[in-house]
């Protein structure tokens, strides 16, 4: 027999989704902190070139000044010009109290590059815009006379490495989140990969197990049928098979999960059509009145494996009818074509769902009733998604008002 409790008992203990979500939560808060406080650093770490860049540009003015004197020694002036200019490497411009630009502009700036194409006027231009953006930054260095007069302001930029600087937690973090990423994806990648071998082989030994005793239960309804003329026993009987039919279907199912689904073009009105019977026929044993509505009024064709596929129903039917806690309720059903797919809305009646429990439904082993290994709805999405390059997912629900699944699939060409 096989040994499903350990299964259960394992599933128990494991961590659960709202855990899981809270550990990410907590990962991602401690990122933007680290991130936050590479930041808070590095613009420390700018302001103090900002600083310097500034002190030293003071120190330039300081030093223009004094060497524009014409008494001023030649070989101070070009030690001035060799040694002191070159350690300069932010832009500046040199302009007249009223904020001029004085020319020639080559002269009086530095480290600033006028296009040799350009006409006069057009390097005035690009000067006055270059001073606009260096005014809108930082305050000029202002060079003043004994009667405090301006003669002239030094504007000036930071440099690249002020930029590069600025840059660099943002480039950090770009590459954070992208190993980030990778390593999330690699890891949920393999954890699938475990999953679904788990599932395989859970499938797999379930379909051979029920194998044997099918097989046995066929041979004894035939064995019935020839035993009995009752009319009233003979009704139970073909009950009995379609029942013992449908537990074949589930071990071929089952036999299924893990291989290459064998996909045939199929009518999805029929498909629909054929299991809403089936489950009409036993809702009544839940001690409640729920209606299936069929609200689809022409036939659509996808390409689809039927054992598989009536499951995605077969399921959602399940759940819809244990969601209906009123004695009445119904479940409707529709389909509207969006492009090359079709849409079909599964909607029901029932008690509706939290956005917490909306999050999770679709994860193996979340269920919110007391039986069950909540299974089921990721079979369905497994299902609509590996196997059907379709999509599954909730639309609407809110407690007490409903739920609706959407299943998208394409159409066959």
């Amino acid at each position: 027999m096989l040994q499903f409790h350990n299964i259960k008992r394992y599933t128990k203990f494991s961590i659960s989704p709202f855990s899981k979500w809270y550990i990410k939560a907590i990962l991602f808060i401690i990122m933007l902190l680290l991130i936050l406080t590479s930041i808070i650093y590095t613009n420390s770490l700018v302001n103090e070139i900002i600083k310097r860049e500034k002190a030293l540009l003071k120190f330039y003015a300081d030093i223009y000044e004094h060497y524009s004197d014409p008494n001023t020694n030649f070989e101070d002036l070009n030690f001035f010009q060799e040694q002191i200019i070159p350690q300069i490497n932010f832009p500046i411009i040199i302009t007249d109290s009223n904020d001029v630009p004085l020319e020639p502009f080559e002269l009086y700036s530095l480290n600033v590059k006028f296009d040799t194409t350009l006409t006069y006027a057009q390097k005035r231009q690009r000067a006055y815009q270059l001073i606009q953006k260096m005014k809108s930054t930082y305050q000029p260095i202002v060079l003043v006379d004994s009667t405090n007069k301006i003669l002239q302001k030094y504007y000036f930029y930071h440099s690249d490495l002020v930029d590069k600087f600025r840059a660099l937690p943002y480039f950090a973090f770009i590459i954070f989140l992208t190993v980030l990423t990778i390593g999330y994806a690699a890891f949920n990648a393999s954890r699938r990969n475990e999953e679904s071998k788990v599932w395989v082989g859970m499938a797999k030994e379930a379909a051979h197990q029920l194998g044997t005793p099918l097989s046995s239960l066929l041979a004894w309804i035939e064995l019935l049928r020839l035993k009995s003329d009752d009319l009233g026993i003979n009704e139970i009987v073909n009950e009995m098979a379609n029942d013992v039919t449908r537990l074949n279907i589930v071990a071929t199912r089952f036999s299924k999960i893990g291989s290459a689904a064998d996909l045939t073009k199929t009518n999805i009105r029929d498909l629909i059509e054929e299991i809403s019977k089936y489950f009409e026929r036993r809702l009544p044993h839940l001690g409640r009145k729920i209606q299936i509505i069929r609200e689809i009024n022409q036939d659509y064709y996808c390409d689809l494996n039927v054992d598989l596929f009536s499951w995605v129903f077969e399921n959602l039917f399940k759940n819809a009818a244990e969601a209906i806690e009123e004695k009445q309720g119904t479940i409707y059903l529709t389909i509207k074509i969006k492009g090359s797919n079709i849409k079909i809305y599964v909607r029901d009646t029932g008690k509706g769902m939290t956005n917490k429990v909306k999050r999770h439904v679709f994860t193996p082993g979340f269920s919110t009733k007391k039986r069950g290994w909540g299974l089921g709805l990721s079979l369905t999405k497994k299902i609509v998604e590996d196997y059907h390059n379709g999509k599954i997912y909730i639309k609407d629900t809110a407690p007490g008002k409903g739920t609706t699944f959407v299943i998208e699939l394409p159409l066959s060409s």
